[in-house]
């Protein structure tokens, strides 16, 4: 087939996007010296904050798939008076200016309020601790999770459901029979968008913990006192890192099987 016009000024939107995201990249894993990485990564501080990284995004991830997909699957099966609003306030993390969440945590998690001194009577603290991060991860990676399991759930027919309930499935059986392996590509590429929003989140952690550092809010400090000298090696680990995770989750997703 003859490739007209069109093609081409696609072709090259495409090939401009490409370079837009892959020349910022590249310059940035190949800038910092082989032995400056090497003393970055063997740096424990370093090590620490990535891993904080990690576990904080993961933990986000894993509370938004126990307590955001009851919510996703209510939402997709059910058409009521006022889901539109639901929809929206499930997507105002994703709007909200993310300094002014980290403030909004704060205020609702402090001494001045009941909450705080709820949680505070049960020794559990939310400012300056991993605690904190994880209520800020959650807050907004959750958004792109639900999402993403609701339009997974939407795909599926609900005949099919019907059909396991008529012979005799509970509910609860016919989700984790039926609709949950359907949905399971849609539900791992949410916790995928979860956890890579929640590892990039910098402007509410900053504010919520300071410390313990993550790995963003130690580049941070890093180029504030040294400059790109000391926080690039750091931003190439990240990187690094996140990519080899992501991948593995992208593998999984693309190898999971459609049940029979």
């Amino acid at each position: 087939m003859k490739r007209d016009f069109f093609f081409w000024i696609c072709s090259l939107c495409a090939i401009a996007i490409l370079a837009f995201i892959i020349g910022p990249m590249f310059h940035l894993i190949t800038e910092p010296a082989p032995e400056m990485l090497k003393k970055t990564i063997l740096d424990r501080d370093v090590q620490k904050a990535i891993f904080l990284s990690l576990y904080t995004s993961s933990a986000a991830a894993m509370i938004s798939l126990i307590f955001g997909t009851p919510l996703a699957f209510l939402l997709a099966r059910n058409n009521f008076k006022g889901k539109k609003i639901i929809e929206s306030i499930i997507d105002l993390p994703i709007v909200i200016p993310h300094p002014v969440v980290g403030i909004a945590i704060l205020s609702l998690t402090g001494r001045n309020h009941w909450i705080g001194r709820a949680l505070a009577d049960m020794g559990i603290r939310v400012m300056g601790s991993i605690t904190g991060i994880i209520i800020v991860l959650t807050f907004v990676g959750m958004p792109f999770y639900i999402n993403a399991a609701k339009n997974g759930f939407e795909s599926i027919s609900p005949r099919l459901e019907y059909v396991s309930r008529s012979l005799g499935a509970s509910m609860t059986g016919t989700f984790f029979r039926i609709t949950f392996p359907l949905a399971f590509r849609s539900m791992l590429m949410g916790l995928i968008m979860c956890t890579a929003r929640a590892i990039s989140e910098f402007g509410a952690v900053v504010i919520v913990a300071y410390h313990p550092m993550n790995a963003p809010v130690m580049i941070y400090e890093r180029f504030e006192a040294h400059g790109l000298t000391y926080s690039l090696p750091i931003s190439v680990w990240l990187l690094l890192i996140s990519l080899a995770v992501f991948l593995v989750f992208r593998m999984i997703s693309v190898n999971a099987k459609e049940p029979a």
